[in-house]
């Protein structure tokens, strides 16, 4: 099996870039008396978990993933913020933006990371000067501070970046790779989860040294072809490319309710939410979706997804027709719900071209206006009232109805009748 096994190291250059605990340098870029005290940004509620956290809180012993509330008892004086996705994306737009002038190839891993394929540049410390003056345009720009290295392929840049934080640089050379990871915990390990290391342990596997000892084909049977990866890894063998970001192969959202539920007109309320967003994020990328996965997770974490072929698109009203029907064909157990979430998938770069026979022009010069509204003001400027909450006598848009004429308001309207009401407010 060690025949196999490809290492394409040489001649390959990849940076990884990382904007250190990107969230909060977010906030504290809008509010400067953030400076120097712990701040936790994650979910206000009960069940809400820590997304990101300053390194003044991690030294309480918080992390990310950590429940909000545990988080609160082990740094009583930490800053909670619940947190603003739609302002990070703008931030993270901007660092993409820099990016992108610069670089040939890049790829987005998550909001907060960037993967460089510098391959072809003249000499390997050439390239180190370069991502230095990259890294030093980043700060300067846009004030988030990053961390960045460089390597031979994604995995061993990326445990790199994580060994160089706060603020800090490494590069590891094709003839260092194995003296560099040798020493590391098995966690460092971009794709080793916290079961896959308590199942390392109890076979006494600590570190990278020696797992790699470990015999692939045992690692195969216990993980299965994870487990022959994660042999890969910790040779430092990856050959996976940095993909082009305009190649993104899908677009979603997911919402983790602050309580389980079966209100089906609230779930019907929410994806029609999560489609509307994830369409408007399709259009601004100049993205087409030929595929539209539902996802239910109950509150027995029970997790079920139902997916569809569908004409390329990116209208709302499509979408939203179907993500209502595989809703409807998916949610059957009525258990309560905990989770639910889209995807739109199949893309591919284009806009929307008009139907031939029964479409003049006015459903996208619509679409037009409202994102350009939503490109001015913010996404939620202009919704669909298929996503609005029910009023109550307290809500400003609340009105008495009329008891002497039999009239129906959009509010009083059934949720299905919302669901594909094509009104906006």
């Amino acid at each position: 099996m060690k025949g196999e096994v490809s290492d394409n190291r040489e001649g390959r250059q990849i940076v990884h870039l990382d904007l250190d605990t990107f969230f909060v340098s977010v906030e504290r870029l809008h509010d400067r008396r953030l400076e120097g005290r712990p701040v936790i940004v994650g979910g206000a509620s009960e069940r809400g978990v820590v997304a990101s956290c300053s390194y003044e809180a991690r030294r309480w012993g918080v992390h990310s993933g950590m429940p909000v509330a545990m988080a609160r008892r082990l740094c009583p004086e930490a800053v909670v913020i619940r947190g603003d996705h739609a302002l990070y994306r703008r931030h993270s737009e901007a660092v993409a933006e820099l990016i992108e002038e610069r670089v040939p190839l890049y790829e987005r891993a998550s909001i907060d990371e960037f993967y460089l394929d510098m391959t072809g540049m003249d000499r390997f410390f050439g390239t180190l000067r370069w991502t230095r003056e990259l890294r030093d345009t980043i700060v300067r720009k846009t004030g988030l501070p990053l961390s960045f290295a460089l390597s031979v392929n994604k995995t061993v840049a990326k445990i790199a970046t994580g060994e160089a934080k706060p603020a800090g640089e490494l590069t590891v050379p094709a003839e260092e790779v194995q003296p560099f990871l040798d020493p590391l915990s098995v966690r460092k390990i971009p794709m080793v989860g916290k079961k896959n290391y308590e199942l390392l342990r109890s076979m006494g596997v600590g570190r990278i040294a020696t797992l790699r000892a470990i015999p692939p084909e045992l690692l195969q049977r216990l993980l299965g072809s994870q487990g022959l990866l994660l042999w890969k890894k910790a040779r430092g063998i990856d050959d996976s490319p940095v993909v082009n970001e305009r190649l993104r192969k899908s677009i979603g959202t997911e919402e983790t309710f602050d309580h389980d539920t079966t209100d089906t007109a609230f779930l019907l309320r929410t994806l029609v939410r999560m489609t509307e967003k994830s369409a408007y994020e399709l259009r601004r990328r100049g993205r087409m979706a030929s595929l539209l996965t539902v996802k239910i997770r109950y509150s027995d974490f029970e997790t079920h997804t139902l997916q569809r072929r569908i004409p390329l698109t990116v209208f709302d009203h499509e979408l939203i027709a179907v993500a209502r029907e595989l809703f409807l064909r998916l949610y059957t157990r009525r258990v309560r719900v905990r989770l639910l979430g889209i995807r739109l998938g199949g893309l591919v770069p284009g806009t929307q071209q008009l139907h031939l026979f029964d479409d003049d022009g006015r459903m996208a010069r619509l679409y037009h206006a409202l994102d350009h509204l939503r490109d001015r003001y913010g996404p939620l400027t202009v919704r669909r009232a298929g996503a609005a909450p029910p009023p109550t006598p307290q809500s400003p848009k609340y009105r008495e109805p009329d008891k002497y004429r039999n009239k129906t308001t959009k509010f009083e309207q059934s949720s299905d009748q919302l669901f594909n009401n094509d009104v906006y407010y």
